[in-house]
């Protein structure tokens, strides 16, 4: 009988490490932990009162709406943009929503969600400036944030440039005249120039093509991508994400 009583609690402490592991299978009542970069106003950035805990944005709000769908509790770890695919790997967060491009470079190690926004790089220029098109900074100096498209767009065209952690540190070099010219995501530029008076956007679609941002997961993670594609394609279909879009853009505006 007492032989017939262990093997019972140690087949109970099984299924009970099994659904602590797995939630059971089921997606619910679990923590959703995705990491992200939140310096990339509208799409994710620190408040006094966010979604999220401190967290607050575009992105943020997708999270938490994904986490609830999915009867989870999202969480955020906030960390550098380059730091946040290795996180993801190692197991540290389950996905990353960080206003991420879904580059084939990328989808070498990670598998990417439906695309949720569609967005392209710009120039943030002085109001003076005579750059008009992105050959304009040819002879330029060019300030990047270190990870973003915006880098990797540069790259591409050859140009020398400096990179920063943060894209308040690169728009403060153009406001201090230390460089010419910041390229950043559209949303995030609109961001910065309204929070810093004698600063323009300079657009050039010939030579920056449109993006797609989409959630990152673990190779091979296809429960979980699954349950992301069904929330994101719902908030979608009911214009969730859109008036999330015009919501977060209107208010960093107007700050």
């Amino acid at each position: 009988m007492k032989k017939a009583t262990k093997v019972m609690a140690l087949a109970a402490a099984m299924v009970m490490l099994a659904c602590t592991l797995t939630a059971c299978g089921s997606g619910k009542g679990g923590k959703l932990t995705f990491g992200t970069n939140a310096e990339f106003p509208p799409f994710e950035f620190v408040a006094s009162e966010g979604v999220i805990d401190q967290y607050d944005g575009i992105d943020m709000a997708i999270a938490k709406n994904i986490a609830e769908q999915n009867g989870m509790t999202a969480a955020i770890e906030n960390m550098e943009f380059d730091s946040l695919l290795v996180a993801l790997q190692n197991g540290q967060i389950d996905a990353v929503i960080a206003g991420m491009t879904a580059t084939d470079e990328r989808r070498e190690t990670v598998d990417f969600s439906t695309t949720y926004y569609t967005a392209t790089q710009v120039m943030i220029v002085k109001e003076d400036s005579d750059i008009t098109t992105a050959a304009d900074m040819a002879d330029k100096k060019i300030c990047v944030i270190q990870g973003y498209t915006g880098e990797i767009c540069v790259q591409d065209m050859g140009y020398p440039y400096e990179a920063f952690k943060k894209g308040t540190e690169a728009v403060l070099e153009l406001v201090n005249g230390k460089c010419d010219v910041v390229v950043i995501d559209s949303a995030t530029a609109q961001k910065y120039v309204s929070d810093n008076e004698g600063l323009k956007i300079v657009e050039d679609a010939s030579a920056f093509e449109s993006e797609e941002y989409a959630i990152a997961v673990q190779k091979g993670n296809t429960e979980l991508l699954e349950k992301i594609n069904k929330s994101i394609e719902a908030m979608l279909a009911d214009g969730t994400i859109n008036e999330l879009a015009v919501k977060y853009t209107e208010a960093v505006s107007e700050e």
